[in-house]
């Protein structure tokens, strides 16, 4: 998994399977640009992990287009949840030291 759906996973998971998300908010908030965050939607939605919406309202009394919004389902919170816990354990194996390899500043030479 890509480090940008790693980001984009976790924004999503950060407020659960009830709140709704326009493109450009994920943007932000994953720190990522608009031409990386929809190609990793589409992978999302293709795998089952989103689903996603028409907003429900009038654009004119808006003054503003509708926007397509996305939630993850059951099954992608899960998925999400699971990326990221293996994610996280990949990064504290990385960070351990080998058995029997001195830390630095240790005195262990």
């Amino acid at each position: 998994m890509t480090t940008q759906t790693l980001k984009l996973i976790s924004v999503l998971v950060s407020e659960g399977m009830d709140k709704d998300w326009y493109g450009l908010e994920l943007s932000k908030r994953a720190g990522l640009g608009p031409g990386t965050i929809y190609p990793q939607l589409k992978r999302l939605l293709v795998a089952g992990w989103l689903e996603r919406r028409w907003e429900e309202i009038d654009p004119v009394e808006e003054g503003r287009p509708r926007r397509r919004l996305y939630r993850l389902t059951g099954a992608g919170e899960s998925a999400a949840r699971a990326a990221l816990d293996e994610h996280l354990a990949l990064l504290q194996r990385a960070d351990a030291p080998s058995v029997g390899t001195p830390r630095p500043g240790l005195g262990l030479a």
